[in-house]
């Protein structure tokens, strides 16, 4: 087999590493105030490096400029201001639960973090998880660039398989109008993304699968003084797309996938994996929290490539 067609295997933190990494709550400690300060504390309000720390309470901090009054400081912790802040639990066990989702190619559910190291209850371990996606929001987002693919696709189960008080039918009789995207998608919920050529991706739920939700979508997570070229499918929402970018489509309908360079194979294949995650790990998700779970799947898709993920995890949160 060709070695530069043999996929990259990118070595991130085994389980022996991270417990050598973080022996204790100190070790956890140390590390957040690294990764979020690398230049020493900062205040989280007004982001002045002249802090003092607090000799009573350690991992605390006083910052003169900010306060209510002359002579009354703002005082903050390592945590303020991060998913960790006024959390019951141990920094090292938010570490583990984090580790173990990063690791895990297609998600670890709530229920398998609290059997593998125990959260107490299941209701603590779900709690943790959609804390930590919340965390893996990329605050950063830079405009995808180059060859970029745009596709939407749907996320739920099969109408044949629901409750017969859950089917699609009954529900728009019994609801009247509903949104475009539900309409077509049978009760599903509605998902559109992008990705870059061997680039990030970028995800949302849409609420309307119409021509006006599409392309401001794609006009909105692209650059267009960088981009060569949108390829999307046959779907003549994304016509709107060839007033003011470069656009290619294949028509799937007619047995067209590949066309040249023309073709939505990578983004499809994130479709898959996010798939795979939701029917095989968590089974269901919902409408509600499928926002964070899409985080997740990002968060993991952007970083592939980087063996420090999770430090860059742990700075974002």
């Amino acid at each position: 087999m060709n070695k530069k067609a043999q996929p990259r295997f990118v070595r991130q933190m085994t389980l022996s590493q991270f417990d050598r990494l973080f022996p204790s709550e100190q070790a956890c400690r140390d590390y957040l105030l690294m990764r979020r300060w690398p230049s020493g504390p900062r205040c989280p309000r007004c982001n002045n490096e002249k802090v003092y720390e607090s000799e009573a309470r350690p991992w605390h901090w006083q910052c003169m400029k900010c306060g209510p009054k002359p002579r009354s400081p703002y005082r903050f912790a390592l945590t303020t201001g991060t998913i960790f802040e006024e959390t019951k639990k141990p920094l090292l066990l938010w570490f583990r639960v984090l580790h173990l989702m990063l690791t895990s190619k297609k998600g670890m559910s709530a229920l398998q973090v609290h059997r593998m190291i125990g959260t107490g209850s299941y209701q603590t371990a779900w709690y943790m998880c959609m804390r930590l996606r919340a965390g893996l929001k990329d605050s950063d987002f830079r405009k995808l660039m180059g060859i970029v693919e745009a596709d939407e696709t749907f996320i739920g189960g099969k109408d044949r398989n629901r409750h017969w008080n859950k089917k699609s039918a009954q529900q728009r009789e019994a609801a009247g109008p509903q949104p475009v995207g539900e309409a077509i998608g049978f009760g599903k919920v509605g998902v559109i993304g992008a990705i870059a050529r061997k680039g990030n991706v970028v995800a949302q739920v849409a609420e309307y699968m119409d021509a006006a939700e599409l392309s401001k979508f794609v006009r909105g997570v692209v650059d267009a003084r960088k981009i060569s070229v949108v390829i999307t499918d046959e779907h003549p929402a994304y016509n709107r797309l060839n007033y003011v970018l470069r656009h290619e489509s294949v028509n799937h309908s007619r047995g067209e996938y590949v066309r040249g360079d023309a073709h939505t194979n990578t983004i499809e294949s994130f479709w898959s994996l996010l798939k795979r995650g939701v029917m095989g790990t968590y089974h269901h998700v919902s409408k509600k929290y499928l926002p964070l779970y899409l985080n997740e799947f990002q968060f993991r898709f952007n970083n592939r490539n980087n063996e420090d993920i999770f430090g860059v995890a742990i700075a974002g949160c």
